[in-house]
């Protein structure tokens, strides 16, 4: 026995990743040389006072940046490095451990959980093929309105569940329209605007609900610390709503333009719908427990916004509340509670707690005063438009999480010195994390998409570019016209 565990050590030695090991201590030797580093300069505001980087805020930005070099190279699992943020904080005194772990299980975070959930029991439960069999027998034969219906498909089923959840379910769904497109294995026109289009789709309606992604509800966390105001369910849904659903159609038009379809028709594909529909059967039980505790919670939403007595009730507890009655209800089991990606959970719960300390240690406030330097005067589209642009950057090369724990801190701070109301930095940097269009690593809808065969990344990239540029027009029309007009404060 002992002969065999010296020999699995030897093994394991010779077997070590070198290039990990590089990047663990790249992570390490970043945090030590901005945390051993003499004090830097304090920064000054527009009106002439000074913001020190004390220890604590310069150890939180230490932190941040060996937690963003293992999120980025994934050297640990994402949700490990998450924990280092939160135990990091108390290991090096930057904000009390208590602190640190309280606001790594932020109520934002269980309300990821509990969207995780409601999304499994879609899933489960069949009623997500149940809707995307009924929106194929609609949308008929005639390629253009197919492509609109999977695109529709996408970004509708992202209001109630993850949008990698989504790609994920509706990717068998295209192939098998794909098959019926062509017999070749060999990409086609149609199949690049389809699975490009399920990428960009998802993305789009992603940013529509809380429900879409893990960024939303805790982007809609920080802000609540931050502003001491929370952005109730229906208030995002009802300005993210045109958005997403003015981009899903320009991404619809866009593909069409790029990769016109060879073929006009499908034929047979609504009969092969119709077979598939009719093999789910009537709606079972459990599909309307599901939409009976997903409808209640929808309906607690809008009480909550209407009836002031019910307004302190948490949308989070709400949310939490509905997962617990899914259980109840023997709609989820043991294994699905085991099979949740708690990875992401605690990904989520790390960038909330290392979000909150940069704002908490003053680091937020100095890296707003040495930006507001640049951007010094700059109307407000135009900062808005740069906050965006920074952080679909950030998105396309690491992880909307980091992009959301660094940008929305800094670029609350420094909005009131530009006149910019709060309101509209959050929606804009929601935006703007939500559509990656560029990089297949932006987000994870990119990747599955990918896997199709239908397109390289290097079209990815071609196609993502003008869309990203088209992305900034249309925000920058909704900050200067479209969000005022529907009752959004963009100026204070």
């Amino acid at each position: 026995m002992p002969e065999r565990s010296t020999r699995d050590l030897r093994g394991g030695w010779r077997g070590f990743d070198l290039r990990r090991l590089g990047f663990l201590l790249l992570g390490v030797a970043l945090f030590a040389g901005v945390y051993l580093s003499p004090a830097w300069p304090d920064a000054i505001d527009p009106h002439g006072r000074a913001f020190a980087l004390g220890h604590e805020a310069k150890a939180s930005l230490a932190l941040f940046l060996l937690a963003l070099c293992w999120w980025m190279t994934e050297v640990l699992p994402i949700g490990v490095t998450s924990i280092a943020v939160a135990a990091g904080q108390g290991l090096f005194s930057i904000r009390d451990a208590r602190t640190a772990f309280t606001d790594f299980m932020d109520p934002g975070v269980w309300f990821i959980f509990a969207a995780l959930a409601i999304g499994m029991a879609f899933t489960k439960t069949g009623l997500t093929r149940r809707i995307a069999y009924r929106t194929l027998l609609l949308v008929g034969e005639r390629t253009p309105r197919i492509l609109l219906g999977c695109l529709l498909l996408t970004m509708g089923l992202t209001l109630v569940m993850a949008h990698a959840a989504v790609a994920a379910t509706v990717y068998p769904l295209f192939l098998a329209v794909h098959s019926l497109y062509t017999d070749d294995d060999r990409p086609t026109r149609f199949g690049k605007a389809l699975f490009i289009g399920m990428a960009f789709a998802a993305g789009a309606g992603s940013v529509i609900t809380l429900l879409g992604s893990a960024r939303a509800a805790v982007s809609v966390g920080f802000f609540r610390h931050f502003t001491g105001r929370t952005v109730g369910f229906f208030e995002l849904s009802w300005y993210m709503l045109p958005i997403g659903l003015a981009m899903t159609l320009l991404v619809w038009l866009f593909l069409l333009l790029v990769f016109r379809p060879e073929r006009k028709t499908i034929p047979g594909l609504r009969d092969r719908a119709r077979r598939l529909h009719g093999s789910l059967g009537p709606i079972s039980s459990r599909e309307i427990r599901t939409l009976l505790v997903v409808a209640g919670a929808f309906v607690l939403f809008a009480l909550r916004a209407l009836v002031p007595p019910l307004g302190e009730m948490d949308q989070s507890a709400i949310l939490a509340g509905a997962a617990l009655l899914l259980f109840v209800l023997n709609v989820l089991g043991i294994e699905d509670l085991e099979g949740t990606s708690w990875n992401i959970i605690l990904m989520f719960g790390g960038a909330t707690s290392i979000g909150l300390c940069l704002w908490e240690t003053g680091a937020a406030h100095w890296l707003a005063m040495q930006w507001l330097a640049l951007l010094e005067g700059a109307p407000l589209v135009v900062f808005v438009l740069t906050v965006a642009s920074i952080v679909l950057v950030m998105t396309n090369l690491t992880m909307n999480v980091a992009a959301i724990s660094v940008s929305l801190p800094v670029a609350l701070v420094a909005a009131p010195y530009l006149g910019v109301a709060p309101d509209v930095i959050l929606f804009a940097i929601l935006v703007a994390a939500g559509m990656p269009f560029v990089l297949l690593v932006g987000a994870a809808p990119n990747a599955i998409a990918y896997a199709s065969r239908q397109f390289t990344a290097r079209e990815f990239l071609l196609v993502g570019l003008p869309m990203t540029a088209l992305l900034l027009g249309v925000l920058a029309l909704f900050v200067g016209v479209i969000w005022p007009a529907m009752g959004m404060a963009v100026a204070r």
